[in-house]
């Protein structure tokens, strides 16, 4: 391969919410909801809301915390949306701005002017808008040359994202390509749902990806990639423009994100442990040569089961480190904060997988090696 991830860079919100929070919150609203419906409840009418709990939300996903655009919007029973003024058109963008946070932190690690920037790939499970690009926004806020374009695949973004930008470079269409991956989960969820509420946090990312000439001290060789997908129905979202033609479903649960946990549970994780275990034997690598798998932060139990099946045994914190407790799910950024947080301590040689998985189904593997 031709390209190196060079730099990573993090922006995170300043709020924070715990389990403890989110639940009483919740649980709020659920007390409410069955005092109003009360009589219809007792008929057999409507079904009653059940409560949740720390212990649930826990033992389910591992999560105790995230990080929130805003809190106090999220929280509020009288809402449970997160409040976020809309900005005028000439102002930079919100998924622009914390992109551009990000950009900047790990174009400054790689010691990289924005102008030596070729190409800007903003991609994430959700965009703000359909156009203007905001790559292209991020692309001249920065300063940056080239030309921009987004993408939208999900939980898998960020690793398809760096598929593209080593295209991109192998093809001499750019030797500096930026990857952005703006996570602003919070807006999409829906906080009055027992099963999804407490999955989602917002972050953003950035991937510096580059031709291997350009690359820094500490760079990763990127050694192989692979994309795969498979349909299905069971993680969806069906917000979008069309909806507004259908003012009867206009504002159903569907048009936030909805997921039947169980059959994903069950379904990604041998799709995903297969699609690895199949690249490794066609690049020649062995489970003990896999130093560090840097999985999506969806979910503790998929990353506990996924990494056995590919590594053989149940993996350690330092195989497999987890920042989804953290951080929450943060879609397509959180293998890249896991692999932001804990690359440093690795050797010269060492190798590690960047994977991430989600709706579609997608998923994405990006085999690296540590350059010397």
């Amino acid at each position: 391969m031709t390209a190196v991830i060079s730099a990573t860079g993090l922006w995170t919100p300043p709020n924070s919410i715990t389990n403890t929070e989110l639940v009483a919150s919740f649980n709020a609203y659920v007390e409410r909801y069955n005092a109003e419906y009360a009589t219809e409840i007792a008929a057999g009418a409507r079904q009653a809301l059940q409560p949740s709990s720390v212990a649930f939300i826990e033992k389910a996903s591992g999560i105790k915390h995230r990080y929130a655009l805003d809190k106090e919007g999220s929280l509020d029973v009288n809402r449970m949306v997160p409040r976020i003024p809309q900005r005028p058109h000439e102002q930079i963008s919100l998924m622009a701005e914390v992109s551009v946070k990000a950009a900047k932190q790990a174009l400054e690690r790689a010691g990289r002017d924005p102008a030596d920037v070729g190409a800007v790939i903003c991609s994430c499970s959700s965009l703000q808008r359909p156009y203007p690009a905001l790559a292209i926004e991020v692309q001249n806020e920065l300063g940056a040359s080239g030309f921009g374009y987004d993408m939208n695949v999900a939980c898998s973004s960020a690793t398809f994202a760096i598929q593209n930008a080593t295209d991109i470079i192998r093809a001499g269409h750019a030797r500096s390509v930026l990857v952005v991956n703006p996570e602003l989960c919070t807006g999409h969820l829906n906080f009055r749902d027992r099963d999804t509420h407490f999955i989602f946090g917002d972050a953003a990312v950035a991937i510096l990806v580059e031709h291997v000439d350009m690359a820094p001290p500490g760079a990763w060789t990127i050694l192989g990639t692979r994309l795969k997908t498979v349909f299905s129905n069971n993680i969806r979202n069906d917000f979008g423009f069309l909806n507004r033609g259908d003012e009867a479903h206009r504002d159903d649960p569907d048009k936030l994100i909805t997921q039947q946990g169980r059959k994903v549970f069950k379904e990604v994780i041998p799709l995903v442990a297969e699609m690895i275990i199949e690249q490794m034997a066609t690049m020649d690598l062995k489970p003990s040569d896999m130093r560090r798998l840097w999985l999506h932060q969806a979910n503790s139990n998929m990353n506990r089961l996924i990494a056995e099946r590919v590594l053989g045994h149940e993996a350690s914190q330092d195989e497999a480190p987890t920042v989804l407790d953290v951080y929450g799910n943060t879609a397509g950024a959180g293998s890249i904060i896991a692999f932001h947080h804990h690359n440093a301590d690795l050797k010269a040689g060492d190798k590690g997988l960047i994977c991430s998985f989600g709706a579609g189904y997608s998923a994405g593997s990006i085999f690296v090696q540590k350059a010397g």
